[in-house]
């Protein structure tokens, strides 16, 4: 017996066959890139109160003012479930509040209050303190969120059945 341990390399055992280090996956990059972009934006968030989610939802409402939660859905790519409770969060909060829309009753809005609309300016800052954690060029953002929104584009179209498999 060894007092070395066994090291696996998870280098291709061929060519053509795909690495498995865990810094060569695509995933594992974005999931890191993720949890550091959001991990900057907490302490900010904390400061006026919101999760990044709320945040997210809150950004949605200051460009639109108000918005069917049926469209904050699609626009979030976030699922009935997960939204729901966010939104329940704000309106308790007094950010937001959810309506009926009068032309057609089926479909539920969620507006702006006073003091949703008022917190905008507050939350001015972030924008550029994120911009100064990420270290890139407005050129170089620009340019990855092309990159993601094609990827996401692509993906989502993979995972519809338009995909080869």
């Amino acid at each position: 017996m060894t007092d070395t341990p066994t090291q696996v390399t998870g280098e291709p055992g061929g060519p053509g066959e795909p690495s498995l280090l865990l810094e060569d996956q695509f995933c594992f990059t974005l999931y890191a890139a993720s949890r550091a972009v959001t991990g900057v934006y907490r302490p900010l968030l904390d400061a006026v109160g919101l999760t990044y989610p709320q945040y997210l939802v809150m950004l949605v409402l200051w460009q639109h003012r108000t918005a069917p939660v049926k469209d904050l859905v699609a626009t979030l790519h976030l699922d009935y479930g997960t939204l729901t409770p966010l939104i329940k969060r704000l309106e308790a909060g007094g950010l937001l509040e959810r309506r009926r829309r009068p032309d057609d009753e089926r479909v539920v809005e969620v507006a702006l209050t006073p003091e949703g609309a008022a917190l905008r300016e507050r939350i001015r800052t972030v924008p550029p303190a994120i911009g100064a954690a990420v270290g890139l060029s407005d050129e170089e953002i620009k340019t990855a969120q092309d990159l993601l929104r094609r990827l996401t584009a692509n993906v989502a179209r993979h995972t519809s059945g338009g995909g080869s498999g």
